[in-house]
């Protein structure tokens, strides 16, 4: 078959790494870094190319020639997810990362099945915190934790 499961992703991930590959490429660099041989770009230009090369294999040989059947997917849930990602995007300068990737979560994992409020608040919140903690403290990468508007000063 033509069109196989294997082979739409295989285009899809072709896709992608061709986009994230071009995307690398407005990483800036600093004047020093411009000749060396390992610099910001490196590891996003080699996981393109890897990308581009294991997508290529996969599309020239799949491994099974199973047919699309789109039957038995949760389409609405698919559709509500894609909707809550994109307002995660729009809301994360606004709200800051704390309330928005906390929001974003807990709305998730609600969507996914999990109720109790206090589970909700007791694994997203902490589980954010700890990831900011560890981006700001442990890898130096300024993230803006809460609304610009709490965080001005004078």
């Amino acid at each position: 078959m033509l069109l196989s499961k294997d082979r739409i992703g295989g285009v899809l991930l072709l896709l992608f790494c061709l986009t994230y590959g071009y995307l690398s490429q407005d990483i800036r660099l600093l004047p020093f870094q411009a000749n060396v041989a390992f610099h910001a770009r490196t590891m996003p230009e080699v996981l393109a190319v890897l990308g581009i090369g294991l997508s290529l294999i996969v599309i020239v040989f799949p491994g099974s020639s199973e047919g699309l059947d789109m039957r038995g997917y949760d389409w609405p849930k698919v559709i509500v997810f894609l909707v809550l990602m994109s307002a995660y995007g729009l809301t994360i300068r606004p709200l800051g990362f704390i309330i928005s990737t906390s929001l974003f979560l807990m709305i998730g994992f609600r969507l996914l099945g999990e109720r109790k409020i206090p589970v909700l608040l007791m694994v997203a919140v902490p589980l954010v915190v700890a990831f900011w903690v560890l981006m700001t403290q442990g890898l130096d990468v300024f993230i803006e934790p809460l609304p610009s508007f709490l965080t001005k000063k004078g």
